[in-house]
């Protein structure tokens, strides 16, 4: 870090890092490998990072600073998210944080076939998995998540759609060939629902009727997961033609280290805390230190 003042001497590296973040004087210092590290993630700001269509559009109408939208969405979600942890979470209120979580993945991505792609395939094999049993196990939705379609909310499609960017992302830091990156994808987005099933299943949007073992869900669960990511992954390699994004690995970190507070000291699930932070943080770790 570099602290201020003492005739310019040179910051260690947490001052670097502090630095990049825009919370202490850069004075042309290296940032070092956390600062690195946090600049890499999205943590940290980045000079001339892309803004992707939608930061363009913002930008053109005066609304932000070009490249600006992202820090923006990313603060909002971060803020109503701790909000909404600390409510009694209505489904109006988780339909909202799915929205802006899914403009917050792709407020940089400037191709919009990739997120669609996900966003088909993942809520075909929900419509399949509603109506066959197979591959998550039998399974329902309540009608708490807004319309459906054969039983199925419209709402599963942005949920696909909203990991999946960044979990093409946070593989592409640690494999960046198609054969290893799209299972490594696929593992990485089915880390993200060792937490969110949990959650939901406890909260009443859907349901195993013949359980299982971890919090009341089958392993057929995260074996369906896995997968319906190899699709979804299969179709990002064959659609996706940009660069990888630094706001869509923060996101994922922050999923990963936020959803492990909450579940440990929120809403007290420590179990859930440990499996997913483990799951996810599998991943996230490995994207770090590659990119530092």
């Amino acid at each position: 870090m570099r602290a201020a003042g003492r005739g310019g001497a040179p910051a260690g590296r947490v001052g670097a890092a502090l630095a990049g973040a825009g919370l202490a004087p850069r004075r042309n210092a290296p940032a070092g490998r956390v600062g690195a590290a946090l600049a890499g993630a999205g943590l940290a700001p980045r000079r001339n990072a892309p803004a992707g269509r939608v930061g363009a559009a913002l930008a053109g109408a005066g609304l932000v600073g070009r490249g600006r939208a992202f820090p923006i969405l990313f603060g909002a979600l971060a803020a109503s998210q701790v909000v909404y942890g600390r409510t009694s979470r209505p489904p109006a209120a988780t339909r909202g944080i799915v929205g802006l979580m899914l403009a917050t993945s792709l407020v940089e991505a400037r191709r919009p076939a990739p997120v669609v792609a996900a966003g088909a395939v993942g809520f075909g094999a929900e419509l399949v998995g509603v109506a066959t049993g197979k591959p998550f196990g039998h399974y329902s939705y309540s009608e708490r998540l807004g319309p459906r379609v054969r039983g199925v909310p419209l709402l599963a499609a942005a949920a696909w759609a909203m990991m999946a960017r960044p979990s093409w992302a946070i593989a592409g830091r640690i494999a960046r060939r198609p054969a290893a990156r799209v299972p490594l994808a696929a593992a990485a987005l089915t880390a993200w629902d060792v937490y969110l099933d949990p959650r939901m299943v406890r909260e009443g949007y859907w349901s195993w009727p013949g359980g299982g073992r971890y919090e009341g869900i089958p392993a057929s669960n995260f074996a369906g997961w896995f997968a319906t990511g190899l699709l979804v992954f299969a179709a990002y390699a064959a659609l996706d033609r940009e660069p990888d994004d630094d706001g869509a690995v923060a996101l994922y970190v922050w999923t990963w280290l936020g959803e492990a507070i909450a579940n440990a000291f929120i809403w007290r699930h420590p179990r859930v805390a440990l499996a997913g932070g483990a799951a996810m943080g599998a991943f996230a770790v490995p994207a770090l230190l590659r990119r530092a």
